[in-house]
């Protein structure tokens, strides 16, 4: 609901604040006393684009506020998140034009786009004026309106949910039809590409292991060499290191017995000993097996030229990497001969999902055929009440392929008047209808009929009563009443027999301010309302009889 609006600086607003009431509120004024000005500046709000010349005071910006409170509404809340903005309890919402023209607007102080603006600002305000288009003529309103009188939303719901996973199974059907065109285009290709891979028959690691390999037999000889004369140091020259050892261990021993320390020195030397005369062993056997195979060499670098003509082939650097793309191949390979039966499959299941959704929504078109005569007789009455006797609703649910609504598409024809001379009707869809005040009282009378199943945001009527009085008037008010009940409604209107069902009465007038008219609001108390209405029926100067008629008004 609307809790606040501020203005300041515009049009001939120099500031001004009203706070509404939940239920139903009134604004009524002369003509001309800044009424549409209101509706102007909360238009700003709701995102329609601003202009420079509405200001009043050219030197200082234009600011308009409106706090909302979102009553937890979960499409709000789907809002904000999506659009990572602040939420709480109220939302406040800014709109601010410079002198220069430069247009800004805010939620909750953070800056956002018009668009953003306009989608948050249709969620908590419905607003009617005579010539907009109005929801009402929306397919999906229309359709949401039925469904909501014939009780569908559980089957609704299951619909929704299983027309969605028809769609998603459709998706992946398609998807699967598709790479299975690229596979047979690829097939020839990739098994061209797999048959070198399998005839290289490379193991993991085997390229940089054989470069390893052939770089060491390419230092053979002298890898040898050194294998030869490191053994030769250690137990084959004229003083081998192991003799020296054996020496030393022969003069310490001698002396062990008089040093607790020399035999655990004693005891290092002899597995030194141990451990050099084991190397030596292990250094002649290596030399033993150091050989050039020149053989073993040509195989080595065949092997090593078919890989990397391979890799720079593929694009990669490893061994590893081809053996990745060899499996790849290959799971593209084995996916032509299975992607047949996951089609298969996935046809049975779109089939079984099919005949569901389309089981359920037979079942939906029939209760929203049930429910077309009694919301057209329903709607009819009101619209008889409102003024509009010979204005006529006609509902049609027409068969059309299954989609995510189901196998009808509903819509509202309607005709304001007896067409031709044979009292015949001539009804149009509501779209190509000029909206007016008979439209917007249509749209009160559809929405008060379902105001308690749909959640409607804030309801503003900007002056739909015109070309109505009387009982019509009073039939206006009190459908607008009820209507208040469950959603918060705010109405501009002419006639005392609306303005005297309101819970809050706000005045409009202008007023001289330094030399300058201006506009201002004020909140009447129940004498000032009896007074006000009571100038509404009887002018300027009301009778008596004109009070008393206001006071039931005002009371009842």
């Amino acid at each position: 609901m609307l809790k606040t609006l501020s203005i300041r600086n515009y049009a001939i607003i120099e500031k001004l604040e009203i706070t509404f009431s939940h239920d139903m509120n009134a604004i009524t004024g002369e003509t001309g006393a800044g009424k549409s000005i209101i509706m102007g500046a909360l238009g700003l709000i709701l995102g329609n684009r601003a202009d420079s010349n509405v200001l009043l005071n050219k030197g200082i910006k234009c600011i308009i506020e409106g706090v909302f409170i979102p009553n937890k509404k979960i499409s709000i809340d789907h809002f904000l998140h999506d659009n990572e903005l602040d939420g709480g309890e109220e939302l406040l919402i800014r709109r601010e034009i410079s002198p220069q023209g430069k247009s800004r607007a805010f939620i909750n102080d953070t800056p956002v786009t018009l668009a953003q603006l306009q989608k948050l600002s249709s969620l908590l305000v419905d607003l009617h004026q005579q010539f907009d288009t109005l929801s009402l003529a929306e397919s999906g309103f229309q359709r949401q309106v039925v469904d909501v009188l014939a009780g569908q939303s559980s089957a609704l719901s299951e619909f929704a949910t299983i027309y969605s996973e028809l769609q998603e199974i459709k998706g992946q059907m398609e998807k699967l039809k598709n790479e299975k065109k690229q596979f047979e285009k690829d097939a020839d290709y990739n098994r061209f590409l797999l048959n070198e891979l399998e005839i290289a028959d490379f193991k993991e690691n085997e390229l940089e292991n054989l470069h390893l390999e052939i770089t060491s037999m390419s230092n053979a000889e002298g890898i040898r060499t050194a294998l030869e004369n490191s053994g030769y140091l250690l137990t084959g020259n004229e003083e081998p290191i192991v003799q020296q050892l054996k020496k030393v261990l022969n003069q310490l021993q001698s002396f062990s017995e008089f040093n607790q320390t020399l035999p655990g020195l004693i005891q290092r030397l002899q597995s030194a000993q141990i451990e050099i005369d084991d190397i030596a062993s292990d250094l002649e056997n290596l030399a033993g097996n150091i050989n050039f195979d020149a053989g073993r060499v040509e195989e080595i670098n065949d092997r090593i030229s078919m890989g990397y003509k391979l890799q720079k082939k593929h694009g990669v650097q490893s061994t590893n990497e081809l053996l990745q793309i060899q499996q790849e191949l290959t799971d593209k390979l084995q996916a032509v001969l299975n992607v047949d039966e996951i089609i298969q499959l996935k046809e049975k299941k779109a089939a079984d999902l099919l005949e569901k959704a389309t089981a359920i929504a037979v079942k939906i078109s029939n209760a929203r055929k049930k429910q077309i005569t009694p919301l057209q007789d329903a709607v009819n009455i009101l619209l008889k009440r409102v003024g509009m006797p010979n204005a006529r609703l006609k509902v049609t649910v027409q068969p059309v392929s299954l989609n995510q609504y189901g196998v009808d598409a509903v819509e509202f024809l309607f005709d304001a008047n007896i067409s031709d001379e044979n009292g015949s009707k001539n009804y149009l869809p509501l779209r190509k209808v000029a909206s007016g005040g008979e439209l917007s009282r249509l749209m009160l009378c559809i929405k008060s009929l379902v105001a308690s199943s749909i959640d409607l945001p804030t309801l503003i009527f900007d002056e739909i009563d015109t070309g109505i009085s009387g009982e019509a008037a009073r039939q206006v008010g009190l459908i607008m009443k009820e209507l208040s009940v469950k959603r918060q409604l705010i109405c501009i209107t002419h006639q005392p027999q609306i303005a005297g069902k309101a819970s809050a009465h706000f005045f409009v007038y202008k007023s001289i301010h330094k030399q300058s008219i201006t506009t201002g609001v004020r909140l009447l108390t129940t004498e000032e309302r009896i007074e006000t209405i009571a100038k509404m029926l009887g002018g300027e100067k009301p009778t008596a009889a004109a009070l008393e008629n206001a006071r039931e008004m005002v009371m009842l």
